[in-house]
C-alpha cells in the first residue's frame, strides 16, 4: 500500500536533492500572508544559524478541494503567484507536491519519513493549529514525539495577530467577502491582486467613454464583494492608476460575473496580454442605474474619487 501511494510524491521530491541538511516547513501558504511571511523569515534565520538549507513544501491543490470537493474553496493566489511569492522570500528551495487522495491516506509518520529521506530534513517548523497526515493526526505534539524517535526537531511558532484578529487565509477571505480591502491589505502585508488575460468584451465601456480592459479570471480565483474599486494596473513595469468594476453589470441586464478595469490616462492595446491589478480601496457597491446617462455621471464621480484616493496613497508611498 505504501509503495503504490508514494510513487508520485517520491518522483516530485527527488527533483530537489538538497546538498546538505534542511530546515523545512509544510503548508498550503495560500496568499503568503503576514503569518506565512513571519514563519518563513524565522525559518530562514534558524536554518542560517545552523548552517542548513531552508525549504518549503507546498501543494498544487488545496487539501480541502480534494477531500471535500463539494465545499467550493477559491484561491487567494494562483499557484504561479504563490510559488513566486515564496521564492521571493529567498528560501533555498520550494517543492510543489500534487495533493491526491492517495497522499491524503498517508499517515503523518509515512509522510514525514519521506521528507526526511528525500529532503534531508533535520528540522520542521510549523504554524499554530498545524496538522498533517491521515485524519490530521500529525499535530505539533505528535510530530515532536516522532522527531524524538527518528531524529529531527519540531518547532511551532505563534500566530500573528493584527488588530486583535489572528492572521489567516480564512480571515482574509472574510474581509474579501465584505469588500474591505484595507483589512485585506493589513492581513496580507500588501494589496490584494488579480491577474488574467485581457479578452474582448462587448465594448460597452468604450461607448460610454470609459474603455475597459476585461480580465479573464480563473474560476477558482477568490474575488472581493461585487463593486467598484480603486486599483493600480501593472503595465510593462509601469504602475497605471485605474478603476475596476467587479460584478454582473445589472444596468445591462446582468449575466456573467466580470472584472473590468478602466486605466486612467492610458492609451494602448492590451488585448491578449496578461494584466495584474492591485485592489486598494472600495468606492461603492455595484448597483442598477435607470439609464445610461445616470451611469456615466456615476462613473465620472468614481474616477474623480479614485484620483483623490490614489494621490493620497502616492504621498504615503513616498514618505
Amino acid at each position: 500500500m505504501l509503495e503504490k501511494s508514494t510513487v508520485q510524491i517520491e518522483n516530485e521530491l527527488v527533483q530537489v536533492k538538497p546538498e546538505k541538511e534542511a530546515l523545512v516547513t509544510v503548508g498550503v501558504f495560500d496568499g503568503v500572508h503576514l503569518g506565512h511571511q513571519r514563519l518563513l523569515n524565522y525559518l530562514k534565520d534558524k536554518a542560517r544559524e545552523n548552517g542548513w538549507l531552508s525549504g518549503v513544501v507546498t501543494f498544487k491543490s488545496h487539501p480541502r478541494s480534494v477531500l471535500s470537493p463539494e465545499n467550493e474553496l477559491r484561491w487567494l493566489t494562483d499557484l504561479d503567484t504563490r510559488v513566486g511569492l515564496l521564492r521571493g522570500l529567498e528560501v533555498d528551495f520550494v517543492v510543489v507536491l500534487s495533493f491526491t487522495t492517495e497522499l491524503a491516506q498517508l499517515s503523518a509518520s509515512e509522510f514525514i519519513r519521506l521528507l526526511k529521506r528525500y529532503l534531508n530534513m533535520r528540522g520542521l517548523i510549523v504554524g499554530p493549529d498545524f496538522a498533517l497526515g491521515k485524519n490530521r493526526e500529525g499535530t505539533g505534539e505528535r510530530l515532536w514525539l516522532l522527531g524524538q524517535e527518528i531524529g529531527f526537531s519540531v518547532e511551532v511558532i505563534e500566530a500573528v495577530v493584527v488588530d486583535g484578529e489572528v492572521v489567516s487565509s480564512s480571515a482574509i477571505r472574510r474581509a474579501l467577502a465584505d469588500g474591505d480591502m484595507g483589512r485585506v491589505e493589513k492581513l496580507f502585508g500588501r494589496p490584494f491582486s488579480l491577474n488574467g488575460e485581457i479578452v474582448t468584451g462587448d465594448r460597452r465601456g468604450r461607448e460610454l467613454g470609459f474603455p475597459t480592459a476585461n480580465l479573464d479570471i480563473a474560476p477558482e480565483q477568490a474575488l472581493p464583494k461585487d463593486g467598484v474599486y480603486v486599483t493600480i494596473a501593472h503595465v510593462d513595469r509601469e504602475l497605471v492608476p485605474s478603476v475596476t468594476n467587479i460584478g454582473v453589470r445589472p444596468t445591462f441586464g446582468g449575466g456573467k460575473r466580470m472584472v473590468e478595469t478602466f486605466l486612467l490616462d492610458f492609451h494602448g492595446d492590451l488585448l491578449g496580454r496578461r494584466l495584474t491589478i492591485d485592489l486598494l480601496d472600495k468606492l461603492r457597491d455595484e448597483r442598477y442605474f435607470s439609464n445610461v446617462e445616470e451611469l456615466k455621471l456615476q462613473m465620472e464621480d468614481d474616477v474623480k474619487r479614485a484620483r483623490a484616493i490614489l494621490a493620497r496613497r502616492m504621498k504615503q508611498w513616498q514618505v
